[in-house]
């Protein structure tokens, strides 16, 4: 599966996006832990930390189903005003 990442998460990883196994996910929670288990140079910047995620394009909460060929997104949370 494709991850891309948006906004200050790619400036602080210095990446646009990586692929995962998805056989290391099995829903959405399960990303940022297999990110840092494939990168854990990352593990400072992706814990304990309130990202966004979406699947295919569609806001995802922890519980969402992945497959293989989806496409996940991580963002900052975002205000406006």
């Amino acid at each position: 599966m494709q991850v891309l990442f948006f906004a200050q998460l790619r400036e602080l990883l210095g990446c646009e996006s990586i692929e995962l196994s998805a056989q290391a996910v099995s829903v959405a929670g399960d990303v940022v832990p297999a990110l840092v288990a494939e990168c854990p140079q990352w593990a400072e910047v992706l814990q304990g930390k309130a990202w966004l995620m979406s699947v295919n394009q569609t806001m995802a909460k922890a519980n969402t189903a992945i497959k293989v060929g989806d496409e996940v997104a991580l963002f900052p949370p975002v205000t406006g005003g």
